[in-house]
């Protein structure tokens, strides 16, 4: 079987968009719902969520475990699985993790570029690892069944969160750094532990993580790709694009900011680079995915391994923590 899955989208969603990701003939996606909510601002955008599900119950639908992957490919559907860019909706109760599970929440990142109640995001300058609070998260987390995302965490966290975890972690969207020394993308040393504990990578398509940020190539981004696989294996590897299509400017701040500042000078992009950046011309939205597959078939990829980057990775990952 051949699934396509893009691990990580953060768009301004719509019909048009849940069109996109079927012409894409994506089976799931992971949809960041929360970046700074709270608990009950969370189970609003499960409503909001609910709407879409109803509105648009031929192309979407709310997955929960990797046989609703193997039920939207069978249906030509996407599975939506819900994911959190930050802790903010577990608060400082370690109950919340359990409720969160049953909205439908499947990831949570520890962090969002700065210090949380759990670990320490990699915009932090000093970086003290995952706290008393986040070691006992990330066993509740274990235990009900969300994966530990540490896509904007920092290094020491992230090597503890992988040591902490009975399960595999993710990273969902980020880069290795010997391509491109973004703040967020990611050591060798950090990559090999991730693969030697089972833990995924999704490659980002977000210009800010990229060499030569939009007018990266097709052709530079597959070579890091098989690169990336010499140090991890080609099945610990797949896609999180990052997609935030549609959005108005006015959201990458409130990303990058919160409610925790005043300043504009946080975050990927800060005051050099307000606004979201321009896609590469390949990869505009999640048809890209066609490039992709064409690109590392040219570089040299066999068919299984060009399948398992495009999805069954994340699927296999999918299938293993349930």
């Amino acid at each position: 079987m051949k699934y396509r899955i893009d691990n990580l989208q953060y768009c301004n969603w719509s019909r048009d968009i849940f069109q996109i990701n079927r012409e894409a003939n994506l089976d799931a996606v992971h949809a960041t719902v929360v970046y700074h909510e709270d608990f009950d601002e969370f189970i609003q955008r499960t409503k909001e969520w609910d709407k879409f599900f109803t509105e648009n119950s031929d192309l979407i639908f709310l997955g929960r475990s990797f046989k609703d992957i193997e039920k939207a490919n069978s249906e030509k559907k996407t599975a939506i699985f819900f994911g959190f860019q930050n802790c903010s909706p577990i608060e400082d109760n370690i109950a919340l993790v359990e409720k969160v599970y049953e909205y439908g929440c499947r990831f949570m990142q520890l962090t969002y570029n700065n210090q949380s109640l759990l670990a320490t995001g990699c915009y932090e300058k000093n970086d003290s690892g995952v706290t008393n609070f986040g070691r006992e998260a990330i066993k509740e987390m274990n235990r009900v069944g969300i994966v530990v995302d540490m896509s904007h965490s920092a290094e020491k966290s992230t090597f503890d969160a992988i040591e902490i975890s009975d399960k595999p972690i993710a990273i969902t969207h980020a880069n290795p750094s010997f391509w491109y020394k973004a703040i967020r993308n990611k050591s060798n040393d950090l990559l090999k532990t991730l693969s030697n504990s089972g833990g995924m990578l999704g490659l980002s398509l977000y210009p800010h993580h990229l060499k030569d940020g939009s007018n990266c190539t097709l052709e530079n981004f597959c070579t890091m790709v098989a690169k990336t696989v010499e140090i991890m294996g080609a099945k610990n590897i797949g896609i999180g694009s990052d997609l935030c299509i549609n959005h108005p400017d006015s959201v990458v701040e409130w990303m990058r900011n919160g409610t925790w500042t005043k300043s504009k000078n946080y975050g990927e992009g800060s005051k050099n680079k307000p606004g979201f950046p321009k896609q590469p011309d390949w990869f505009l939205d999640a048809r890209g995915f066609n490039n992709l597959e064409r690109g590392l078939k040219k570089i040299g990829f066999n068919e299984d391994e060009l399948n398992g980057i495009l999805g069954n990775n994340w699927y296999n990952f999918y299938k293993g923590i349930n």
